[in-house]
C-alpha cells in the first residue's frame, strides 16, 4: 500500500528545519574537540596545578582527555534510555524542546573550563551534552517521521543527517587554532552552539505536535487533524492520511512497556534487522575515521594530516546530501545493499594498502582515497538511515522504545570503537580494517536476505510484514471514529 504524496507547505518544511537544530549542534560538538587537543590540555595541565599544587601525570592527563572526548559517546547511552518516557509523557515535539536544554546548559558549562580554570566543567559539560545527544538523534526523526508525507519520509529523515554532518565539517573548521581554536578563543568556539539551540527554541515551540502521537497516544483526533492540516494545508488529502492513522491506531496498544517489546513475537525480526544494520554501519570503520583521521593520515606520512582531515568533513556533508537526493528513489534496502558492500571493499583495500606501505610508499595516496571512499560509503545509506530505519519497521506504540533502542546502538558502538580502535591498531596493525570488513558483509548478506524495503508505505503496511506469528495483532480493538 503506497500513500499519496501531499504538498510541501512551509510549516512543514520550518518543522523539520527546527527540528534538525539539534543534530546541527551534536555534529559542531563531534568535530570541534579533536583539533585544540594541545590548547586545552595545557589548561588540563595549568588547572591541575592550581588545584592540588602538583604537576599532572602524563597518564592521568591522556586518562583525563580521554574521558573528555568519549565522555559525549557514553552520556549519549544514558541520554537515550530517556526517549521513550520523555516521547510518551510530553509528545514528539515537547521533549525536543525539553532535551534542548541540556544542550543549552552543557555548552556554557564547557566554556567555563577556559574561563574559570575548571578542566572538571569541561568533562561534565561534555557528558551533559552526550545526554542531549542520546535524546535528540532519537527524538529528531521519530518527530520527522511522523509529521512527514510517506513519500517524503526518508529524505526528510536524512536531513537529520546533514545537519549532523554539517555540524562536524563547522566545528572542525571552527576549532582550527587559525579560525577560533586559539588559546584566548577556544572557550567561546564552544559556546557557538547557543545559536541553533535559541534558534530552536524560537522556531519549533511554534510548530505543531505530531499528528500521530495526538491521535494514537492522546486520542485526541479534533487536535490530530488541526495539527495535520496546518502541516499539509487545504490541498492535501487529511482525510486519506487520517484514515490511515486511525487504521494504525486500531492494531496499536497505547504503550508498550520495554519488557514487553522486547518479548512480543512480532518485534523480533525488526528487533533483529535493527541490530544488524546498527551494528553493521557503526562497526564499519566510519567512527574509527571520524576519531581518528588525523592520526591515521599522519601514520601514511601526510604531515599536513589535519588539512585531510576536513576533506574528511567535507566527503561527509557532500555524500549525506547525495542520500538525501537517492533515498526516495532507489529506496533503503538497495542504498543499505550498495553502501555496505562498499564499506567491507574500502576495508579490504584499506587493509592491503597499509601492509604494503613500507615497499611501496606511495600507497599513502591510495590510503587516504579509501578512507574519503569509506565515508562516502557510510553517508551513502548505512549511515543516515541506521537513525531513522527502527521509527519505519515498529507501529506507535513501539516506536519511541525501538528509537531509543537504536539510539542506544548507535551510541555504544560510537563510544566503544572511540575506545578499542587505537589499542587495536596498536595490536593488529593494518589487519585492523579486516575486522571492519566481517562487520559490513554480515550486514550486507543480511540486508539481502532479511531486510525489506521501506520506501513509500505507510508505516502499518511495513508492520503487517511482521505481524503473522502475532495472534494479538489480528484483532485489532474497535475504533471510535468508523474508517471503512
Amino acid at each position: 500500500m503506497e500513500s499519496e504524496s501531499s504538498p510541501l507547505t512551509g510549516l512543514l518544511l520550518t518543522s523539520i528545519f527546527s527540528a534538525v537544530l539539534g543534530s546541527l549542534q551534536i555534529g559542531y560538538h563531534t568535530g570541534n574537540i579533536n583539533a585544540p587537543e594541545r590548547v586545552i590540555i595545557k589548561v588540563f595541565n595549568s588547572s591541575w596545578q592550581s588545584h592540588y599544587n602538583t604537576s599532572i601525570s602524563e597518564t592521568r592527563l591522556a586518562f583525563l582527555w580521554s574521558l573528555s572526548v568519549s565522555g559525549k559517546d557514553f552520556g549519549a547511552v544514558l541520554g537515550a534510555v530517556g526517549v521513550k518516557w520523555l516521547a510518551d509523557s510530553f509528545g514528539r515535539r515537547n521533549s525536543i524542546l525539553i532535551a534542548n536544554a541540556l544542550s543549552i546548559a552543557a555548552s556554557l558549562l564547557m566554556s567555563i573550563a577556559q574561563f574559570c580554570m575548571w578542566f572538571e566543567a569541561l568533562i561534565l559539560g561534555r557528558l551533559i551534552f552526550g545526554m542531549f545527544c542520546g535524546l535528540a538523534m532519537s527524538l529528531n526523526p521519530l518527530y520527522i517521521q511522523e509529521i512527514s508525507p510517506t513519500a517524503l519520509r526518508g529524505a526528510f529523515s536524512t536531513l537529520n543527517q546533514i545537519s549532523f554532518t554539517t555540524g562536524i565539517l563547522l566545528g572542525m573548521v571552527m576549532s582550527l587554532n587559525v579560525v577560533m581554536g586559539s588559546e584566548s578563543l577556544w572557550g567561546l568556539m564552544l559556546q557557538l552552539s547557543l545559536v541553533p539551540a535559541a534558534m530552536q527554541y524560537f522556531t519549533l515551540a511554534f510548530c505543531p505536535e505530531s499528528p500521530r502521537y495526538l491521535l494514537i497516544n492522546l486520542g485526541e483526533e479534533v487536535e490530530a487533524e488541526t495539527a495535520l492540516r496546518r502541516l499539509r494545508g487545504n490541498s492535501g488529502d487529511i482525510r486519506a492520511e487520517m484514515m490511515e492513522m486511525k487504521q494504525e491506531s486500531s492494531f496499536s496498544p497505547k504503550c508498550i512497556t520495554v519488557r514487553e517489546f522486547v518479548q512480543k513475537q512480532s518485534y523480533r525480526e525488526p528487533i533483529m534487522i535493527l541490530t544488524v544494520i546498527c551494528l553493521g554501519a557503526n562497526f564499519s570503520g566510519f567512527n574509527a575515521m571520524i576519531n581518528y583521521s588525523t592520526d591515521v593520515f599522519l601514520r601514511v606520512g601526510f604531515e599536513e594530516a589535519e588539512y585531510l582531515t576536513l576533506g574528511v568533513g567535507s566527503v561527509n556533508v557532500l555524500f549525506s546530501i547525495v542520500s538525501f537526493f537517492l533515498v526516495e528513489t532507489a529506496g533503503r534496502r538497495k542504498l543499505l545493499l550498495v553502501g555496505f558492500l562498499a564499506l567491507g571493499v574500502c576495508n579490504l583495500l584499506m587493509s592491503i594498502s597499509s601492509a604494503l606501505l613500507n615497499i611501496f610508499p606511495q600507497m599513502a595516496h591510495l590510503h587516504a582515497l579509501l578512507v574519503f571512499g569509506l565515508i562516502a560509503a557510510y553517508e551513502s545509506g548505512p549511515g543516515p538511515i541506521s537513525w531513522f530505519i527502527g521509527a519505519e519497521l515498529f507501529n506507535q506504540s513501539a516506536r519511541p522504545v525501538a528509537m531509543s533502542f537504536s539510539s542506544i546502538l548507535n551510541w555504544g558502538s560510537k563510544c566503544l570503537l572511540a575506545f578499542i580502535f587505537p589499542p587495536l591498531m596498536g595490536i593488529a596493525g593494518p589487519y585492523t580494517y579486516l575486522v571492519f570488513m566481517v562487520f559490513a558483509l554480515i550486514a550486507f548478506f543480511f540486508t539481502l536476505a532479511r531486510v525489506p524495503e521501506t520506501r513509500g508505505r505507510v508505516f502499518n503496511d511495513i508492520a503487517a510484514e511482521f505481524q503473522q506469528t502475532d495472534s494479538l495483532l489480528l484483532t485489532p480493538k474497535k475504533l471510535k471514529s468508523s474508517h471503512h
